[in-house]
């Protein structure tokens, strides 16, 4: 019988192979990601008449923002999330919306606006039973290995 639930996440202690090496590969996804999100900011510009050179962060911080928030919504992850073979779930085991994704990437946005809650989130991603960031915690939500769940 299907049931209309998914099914919880797996316990770290039972199966920690769910959740083996993902503070790792989502530091390698978040670099891949940033090459992705500096190539398309850097398109922009001819685009915009080399304006967009004048206030490059600020496309780098709007591409970003988008990039996240559409690749997640569409998977779980973004596109160097995939390379690594990790996405985020609830930790009911539920896969994420638009608006799951929307709330995800503001709250990633933060606390890269607030370097010290970004250094919180790191750490706990390393030291938490699940692999945890500070979003993840308030969001109910982490990131696990796709070959696992």
């Amino acid at each position: 019988m299907h049931s209309a639930y998914p099914a919880p996440l797996p316990d770290p202690d039972y199966v920690p192979e769910a959740y083996d090496g993902v503070a790792m590969k989502r530091a390698l996804a978040w670099v891949v990601d940033m090459l992705v999100i500096f190539a398309i900011s850097a398109l922009t510009i001819p685009f915009t008449a080399f304006i967009s050179i004048f206030f490059f962060p600020a496309v780098m911080l709007l591409v970003s923002f988008l990039y996240r928030w559409i690749t997640v919504a569409g998977s779980g992850s973004t596109w160097g999330m995939r390379l690594f073979g990790i996405e985020f779930r609830h930790m009911d085991g539920g896969r994420f919306t638009g608006q799951d994704a929307l709330l995800h990437v503001l709250g990633y946005t933060v606390s890269l606006a607030i370097s010290p809650l970004q250094l919180i989130s790191a750490l706990m991603m390393c030291f938490t039973p699940y692999g945890q960031g500070l979003t993840d915690m308030v969001l109910n939500t982490t990131a696990v290995n796709t070959s696992r769940v």
